[in-house]
């Protein structure tokens, strides 16, 4: 048995009027690093065992928050990396959602494609993979794995079974911890956006 915490980085620099996707050198605001830090103390309890991350520096940082606070060190895992977006990587969600090109992006995840970046079947596909690798290498333990939230919710989105057009009902905040457990009967989903409490 594995029990995977998946932990969504914290509040970006650019905060959520732009889509950052793979740009290089965006880091986490001031609040990004509280919010983490509020996660960290909540993790500290678990016997985490193993840390894993997306290479991006807002998941790379939010990571290094943890693993200093646990004692881990991170793990990068290139399968964990936020969704190609292609054409819209910098635009403003406004801008975006006056591309035509938007709402099947939005209502048909199953089918759809990012104009010159990934499907969705291919991020759930690479992000479940790696969740079954690490799962076989930390049999019996619990590791916190660092990712973006459509990858967690591509994860969720398996486990419980769901279409993936159905990918828009779930929340998956920044800062949240969702909690799955992977054994030989299959897979279970323990939590969905435990958001962290700030002072």
């Amino acid at each position: 048995m594995t029990i995977f915490h998946l932990l969504r980085h914290g509040q970006h620099e650019l905060g959520g009027g732009v889509l950052a996707g793979r740009m290089p050198g965006v880091g986490l605001s001031e609040r990004g690093r509280a919010e983490i830090a509020a996660v960290a103390d909540r993790l500290a309890g678990d016997g985490i065992r193993a840390l894993y991350a997306s290479p991006l520096q807002r998941t790379r940082e939010s990571a290094e928050i943890v693993g200093t606070r646990l004692g881990l060190p991170v793990a990068f895992c290139d399968d964990l990396i936020e969704l190609d977006f292609g054409e819209w990587t910098g635009t403003t969600f406004a801008a975006i959602r006056n591309d035509p090109r938007w709402e099947p992006w939005r209502t048909q995840r199953s089918l759809a494609t990012i104009p010159g970046g990934e499907s969705m079947r291919a991020v759930q596909r690479r992000a479940v993979e790696a969740m079954l690798a690490i799962s076989a290498d930390h049999r019996d333990q619990t590791v916190v794995a660092v990712s973006h939230g459509d990858v967690i919710r591509s994860i969720l989105v398996f486990a419980l079974g769901m279409p993936l057009d159905l990918f828009g009902r779930l929340e998956v905040g920044l800062g949240s911890l969702s909690t799955i457990r992977l054994n030989a009967d299959g897979i279970r989903v323990l939590a969905v956006n435990e958001r962290p409490r700030l002072a």
